[in-house]
């Protein structure tokens, strides 16, 4: 299904940015792979008539991230265990950094059912490039991931217990979001 041309505006009443991440380390059993969503963000899908001249843009706040959800670990995640991860997140991790995503390039899929993007992403002061696929399926809805390697933009990934407990390089950054009605 494609995308009806014009300036798309989505942000989290539109849908869901996530991050998940995966534990990994000797002591990976002690800890949680989590859902972190984003709080708040806003994206601009700007389609042409002519498909090759469709760009996104994407903004998020790095101080808005919230653990929704731990896995596995010895106990349950808490209140003070979701404060900690958030702090952590904010003053070691992303730094309260902005984060920025800039398409350079998509491509429309025959049916317009697919967008390939290509782009560069502005995560902890670093721009790398990113490609990810997106999906558009029935009622305009927006859906896909990326894959982001912390250490290609500088990040050391957060580690604990003398690094028998951390969170895996790489993390899933994923989109889930419907646009609003013209």
């Amino acid at each position: 299904m494609a995308i009806q041309a014009g300036t798309h505006k989505l942000g989290p009443e539109d849908g869901t940015l996530s991050v998940r991440t995966r534990r990994t380390g000797a002591a990976a059993k002690a800890g949680h792979n989590l859902l972190i969503h984003v709080t708040a963000w806003q994206a601009t899908l700007e389609v042409g008539e002519d498909p090759a001249q469709t760009s996104i843009v994407l903004d998020a706040d790095a101080t808005s991230l919230r653990v929704r959800e731990g896995t596995g670990g010895m106990q349950a995640l808490g209140d003070d265990d979701r404060a900690s991860i958030q702090e952590t997140i904010d003053d070691e991790v992303l730094k309260r950094q902005e984060i920025e995503f800039r398409s350079t390039a998509v491509q429309t899929g025959a049916d317009g059912g697919r967008l390939s993007v290509q782009g560069e992403l502005t995560l902890g002061g670093k721009t790398c490039p990113i490609a990810f696929e997106l999906t558009v399926g029935a009622d305009d809805k927006l859906s896909g991931s990326a894959v982001v390697k912390q250490t290609d933009w500088g990040i050391t990934p957060y580690s604990t217990l003398f690094g028998a407990l951390k969170v895996a390089d790489e993390v899933e950054v994923a989109l889930d979001a419907s646009l609003p009605p013209s």
